[in-house]
């Protein structure tokens, strides 16, 4: 009787074990079925074809083959991906790719992903950059589509360079700039400093300012690149972008505030583009009264952004301060088919400020490029705009920003430029925007 007792209980603990181990297993192949078809090596892994907005093969990943043109190959490497990119859309969207689903397996075939960009707008930012290394990206900010995104260096996926570990052209050539990368953003950030005052400085109409070239703070010194001139009031400070000016106001509005409405920009928070995750802003309130706080509020010191972020943040200020999260995938088929594969991603946004905020940003940054930057250059297109010259040390020259958006509902696009040791940013990183926006909105 013992005996017979003895192993019932073994039987269901045996049972007990079974069925916890199929409930593991259910859970895993619902959870992490995607993954075990999707694995690099598996005969499934990127079977699909990544296709841009026109219908132009970027890869076809039945036969391993890219884009048929060389500039397209290079111009979009950093999105499509080889055996180099963590980042890539053929690493983050595998199970995509494959076409599997819990109920069908991969039965159905393959799925086909359609981007929302542009190839050949890449190809113009590319060739725009002129060798430089940087990042170009222009998206709708009504719906986070991506119509161009490059990171430069690149190379030919068909035929990789030889020397592209010794040779320092090729320097961080396997990071994609836009996601990954955080720089110091320069002038741009006066973006952020501007509308901490407008929300927290009463007076701020009233403020004046006369630009010497330089501001001595506590023995150091803040400096500009030569004498703005005097009586300059917020709208002339930001436009001629006057280093004296928004130390000043950074000082008076301290460190704990200018934190605040940077966190607030979205500036600090890492997104995520259709699985790849961005990096994160940095920003440190620097003592109140120094120097230090003063150059943190022109965008130098320790602040660091994320190109990324700042392209949604200058979104969220086009459209009445709703940031839109960017997206690359507009669709997706089966086998070659009409058929959806998935419903599309849901939008996903985040507020950042006042509608008295974006609007005076908007006006302001329109005057930028009216009374600064030149109009000429961008024909009939409202843009607003910022631009920054960001000190890197080392006796290098500084990085060049050029970042803002078109303030037209039938064109509906916020762009970031950055052009790394490309100096003067209004003449340099925006003559690249100006390039590319002009094929953006051609009809």
């Amino acid at each position: 009787m013992k005996r017979l007792k003895r192993r019932t209980i073994i039987a269901l603990v045996l049972a007990a074990a079974f069925a916890a181990g199929m409930v593991f297993f259910l859970v895993q192949w619902l959870w992490k079925g995607d993954e075990w078809v999707g694995f690099f090596g598996s005969q499934y892994y990127n079977s699909g074809a990544i296709y841009d907005t026109n219908g132009v093969l970027l890869y076809n990943g039945e036969t391993g083959e890219y884009a048929e043109n060389r500039a397209t190959r290079v111009a979009t490497l950093h999105l499509v991906g080889d055996q180099n990119f963590g980042t890539s859309l053929r690493s983050v969207l595998s199970d995509r790719l494959t076409g599997y689903n819990p109920i069908t397996g991969t039965a159905l075939g393959s799925h086909d992903v359609h981007l929302t960009l542009d190839a050949s707008l890449n190809e113009t930012a590319y060739a725009a950059l002129n060798g430089h290394k940087g990042v170009v990206a222009v998206y709708d900010y009504t719906t986070g589509d991506i119509k161009c995104l490059v990171s430069s260096p690149s190379y030919d996926p068909n035929n990789p360079p030889s020397d592209i570990n010794e040779n320092s052209a090729y320097e961080g050539v396997y990071l994609n700039r836009f996601f990954s990368s955080t720089y110091p953003p320069g002038s741009v950030f006066k973006i952020i400093t501007t509308a901490a005052a407008i929300e927290e400085k009463d007076d701020l109409d009233q403020f004046r300012y006369t630009c010497t070239g330089s501001l001595e703070v506590g023995g150091d010194v803040i400096t500009c690149p030569y004498a703005h001139g005097a009586d300059m009031d917020i709208n002339q400070c930001l436009a001629c972008s006057c280093n004296g000016a928004y130390a000043t106001l950074a000082m008076e509005l301290g460190g704990s505030t200018l934190a605040k409405y940077v966190e607030q920009a979205g500036l600090l928070d890492s997104l995520n583009v259709n699985g790849i995750s961005t990096a994160s802003g940095s920003f440190v309130a620097e003592e109140d009264g120094s120097a230090y706080l003063g150059w943190s509020g022109v965008g130098q010191d320790k602040d660091l952004v994320n190109p990324c972020s700042l392209l949604a943040f200058m979104g969220s200020i086009a459209n009445e301060g709703e940031a839109v999260v960017p997206n690359l995938v507009g669709s997706e088929t089966i086998g070659g088919t009409s058929l959806p594969a998935a419903l599309p991603d849901g939008k996903d946004t985040y507020e950042t400020y006042s509608a008295e905020t974006w609007q005076r940003l908007k006006e302001m940054m329109r005057n930028n490029v009216v009374t600064e930057y030149g109009q000429s250059q961008f024909g009939d297109l409202a843009v607003c705009a910022k631009s920054g010259t960001a000190e890197v040390g080392g006796g290098a020259e500084p990085h060049a920003w050029f970042a803002g958006f078109i303030d037209d509902p039938d064109h509906p696009l916020a762009f970031v430029v950055l052009v790394e040791n490309g100096s003067a940013g209004a003449r340099v990183a925006g003559s690249v925007a100006a390039q590319v926006l002009a094929q953006a909105t051609a009809e």
